[in-house]
Order: structure tokens, then C-alpha cells, then sequence
């Protein structure tokens, strides 16, 4: 779905439903849901961010396009959040990882340099002659 946002900042119910041509009522639905989370006025007026927008867009997208249910967005939108979590955990161990081999890697002359600590040196058989029958 194009994105109908014009420019940065907060927006009111009334504007957010014009804008996506939804009843207001459906936005109050979204939120008894805990689909949206827009932020709140100290009157109490709902105020909705661009990125409430955008999860507002996605919601659309597979409410609208894709004819999926409430509790099927719900669901979605939890995979999507685990999703992202986890991506960042995965950034955050290649990251350290890294930083992990770049360090040894600066300290390769020195014997505990290893990318696994070996508790004992290491003997590599020579190649043994192979007894082949005939």
C-alpha cells in the first residue's frame, strides 16, 4: 500500500481515518486490540506518529488486500516484533563475533591467539604410508 503520509509529526483520529479511508471507530478497534498504540494528548486526544502510520499501513495491507482477521493481525504483528528481535540478537552475535576475530587475529603471533583456547598443545600426525593389497 502507497503511503498516504505527507509529512512528519502527529495526527489526529479524525485526520488518520480521512486519510485512509477508515471509520474512526475502526482506529478505537485497532487500539482495544492492541493492534496501535497511538500516544495520547493530556485531554486525552489520540495522537498517531509516523510510525503508527506505517504499522496502520500494514495492518490495511493485510486486513484490506490480503483479507486477514483481527486476530490473524494480531498474530502476524507478534511473529513480526519476534522477528525483529531476533534479527537484532543476530546482528549483535556477528557483531561480536567480529570483534571477536578481529582481536585474535591482531594477536596471531601470541600462543593464546587461537580461535578455540587449546589447554594443550596440539600434535599433528605426520602422514603415515598407506598399506594398499594388491
Amino acid at each position: 500500500m502507497a503511503s498516504k503520509r505527507k509529512s512528519k509529526g502527529a495526527y489526529m483520529i479524525s485526520a488518520v481515518a480521512e486519510m485512509y479511508d477508515i471509520h474512526p471507530q475502526t482506529l478505537r478497534l485497532y487500539e482495544r486490540e492492541g493492534l496501535l498504540k497511538p500516544s495520547r494528548t493530556e485531554g486525552n486526544t489520540r495522537l498517531y506518529t509516523d510510525e503508527d502510520l506505517e504499522r496502520l499501513e500494514f495492518i490495511l495491507n493485510l486486513a484490506r488486500d490480503l483479507g486477514v482477521n483481527i486476530a490473524g493481525i494480531a498474530i502476524i504483528l507478534q511473529m513480526r516484533e519476534r522477528m525483529e528481535a531476533m534479527n537484532l540478537q543476530m546482528q549483535d552475535f556477528v557483531n561480536y563475533v567480529r570483534t571477536e576475530m578481529l582481536s585474535r587475529m591482531q594477536h596471531a603471533g601470541e600462543p593464546s591467539a587461537a580461535m578455540v583456547p587449546l589447554r594443550r598443545p596440539m600434535i599433528v600426525p605426520a602422514d603415515k604410508p598407506t598399506n594398499s593389497r594388491k
